[in-house]
Order: structure tokens, then C-alpha cells, then sequence
């Protein structure tokens, strides 16, 4: 691939941007690449989390490629991703733990991919934003959307319609982040968290996250009923007994993925 690296590596999916010299900006090559990134950590059975960071230590994404706005017409934008999967929801439908590894500007469809990952580990220097309304559009990728359920909707108005930045620490207080470290600890803590996350049951992982995903998409009553049924998929899993059973015999589980 020309603009992505994928690394695989002890069961885990590195998938970093690979544009530095442009702020790891999205033009169409690297969407589609990405895309079919996804696609393959997905399959991969032998893939159980995915990470997304971006080469440099400038910046995530900065977003799309501005270069490209110019010739778009609307029905070139519709008949481009009109009634495909983008990026944005393939890391939300993908049922495997995806962790966004923030280092430096995570702009736009970048700051838009962060939020369509699981997890946002930032470094302190990271900065958020949704600056679309200066190149007159709104966002694209998801950000009216996720933005205003992740930071509520007056911050999100405000974030969206100004299309200022924040910082990293305010970006944790407003809960878009889940943790900021020092940009030469950022590695080492993703690697952390990916150990935490490797010692658990991957079935049961998946049925977590879609679980989740479910109360985000369904008024409070239809979640709570499908959280039912997927508790009962747990109980119908190997994993499930053996996660019991390690507990009771104080020892560490043996998952299986099954």
C-alpha cells in the first residue's frame, strides 16, 4: 500500500497513516487503503486488536486532504460513499477492540476516526478539532454525529460551528479522550493497555462491544433487552466456563476465542 503501513505482530493490528509530510491528510488512496486495512485485521483470525496511529510525531490525521475539495461536486461526494462502508463505520462494526494511538493533530476525518475507535490514548501535545466550517463544509466523516454524544451537544455546537481546537487536557475533561500520557510514554501505554486487553476473552470482548454500540443506536428499553441476549451468547461460550472456572480455582484463565 502507498499510504498505510499494516503491521501485524503478537495478534495485534498496527495501522498507521503513512503521509507525514502532509500531516498524514486523507486523500482518496489512503481512505481506500485503509478500508481495505480494516477489512483484512477483520478477517484475520489471528488479529485480535487493532491500533490506528499516524507516522511523525506531528500529527494523527489532519484531516482530509483540502487539495481534493476543490473539483468535488455533491454528486461526486454521494456516488463516492453513498450507500458504502467508510472508514468511520468500519472501526465502529469491526467486533474487535480498535484503540486510536493520538500522536499530535488529530483534525477532521482524523479526529473523526479517533472517535469511531473504542479507545483514545493521546499524547500531551495532541490536539482535537472539527475545523471543516473554514473550508466551507460541515463535517463528514461521522463528527455531527459522534462529537455531540461523546462531549454533549452544546460543546460539540460549539466545537463544530467556531471550528476551534482543543487541547489534549481538555479534550480528557470533555471525556473525548481516555487518557493522555507524555508523547515518549505513548508507545510503552498503548502496549500496556493492549496486554490488559489480550489477557481477556475475545468472544466475550466482541459481544461487549456490540453490546455497547447497541445502546448508542436504541432508545434505553430496546438496549436493555438485547443486552439480555447478549449476556446469554456469554453463557454459551467456552470462554465463559473457563473464565468462571479460573476464578474459582484462582488461577488465570486459558481463552480460546470461542
Amino acid at each position: 500500500m502507498e499510504t498505510i503501513i499494516y503491521d501485524k505482530k503478537d495478534n495485534v493490528a498496527w495501522i498507521t497513516f503513512n503521509r507525514p509530510e502532509v500531516l498524514n491528510a486523507q486523500n482518496g488512496v489512503l481512505l481506500r487503503e485503509l478500508n481495505t486495512a480494516l477489512e483484512q485485521a477483520k478477517e484475520d483470525e489471528g488479529v485480535s486488536i487493532i491500533v490506528l496511529t499516524g507516522a511523525g510525531e506531528r500529527a494523527f490525521s489532519a484531516g482530509a486532504d483540502i487539495r481534493e475539495f476543490i473539483n468535488w461536486s455533491a454528486i461526486d461526494f454521494i456516488n463516492m460513499y453513498k450507500g458504502t462502508k467508510r472508514p468511520y463505520e468500519l472501526l465502529r462494526e469491526i467486533p474487535k477492540p480498535v484503540i486510536a494511538m493520538v500522536n499530535g493533530l488529530a483534525l477532521g476525518g482524523g479526529c473523526e476516526l479517533a472517535m469511531a475507535c473504542d479507545i483514545i490514548i493521546a499524547s500531551e501535545n495532541a490536539r482535537f478539532g472539527q475545523p471543516e466550517i473554514n473550508v466551507g463544509v460541515i463535517p463528514g466523516g461521522g463528527g455531527t454525529q459522534m462529537l455531540p454524544r461523546l462531549v454533549g451537544e452544546k460543546k460539540a455546537k460549539e466545537m463544530i460551528f467556531t471550528g476551534e481546537l482543543i487541547s489534549a487536557q481538555e479534550a480528557l475533561s470533555l471525556g473525548l479522550v481516555n487518557r493522555i500520557v507524555p508523547r515518549e510514554h505513548l508507545r510503552k501505554t498503548v502496549e500496556e493497555l493492549i496486554d490488559k486487553l489480550k489477557s481477556k476473552s475475545p468472544a466475550i470482548l466482541k459481544l461487549a462491544k456490540l453490546s455497547i454500540n447497541k445502546s448508542l443506536e436504541t432508545p434505553l428499553a430496546v438496549g436493555l433487552a438485547s443486552e439480555i441476549d447478549f449476556f446469554a451468547i456469554c453463557c454459551g461460550t467456552e470462554d465463559q466456563k473457563e473464565g468462571a472456572k479460573a476464578f474459582l480455582e484462582k488461577r488465570k484463565p486459558i481463552y480460546k476465542g470461542r
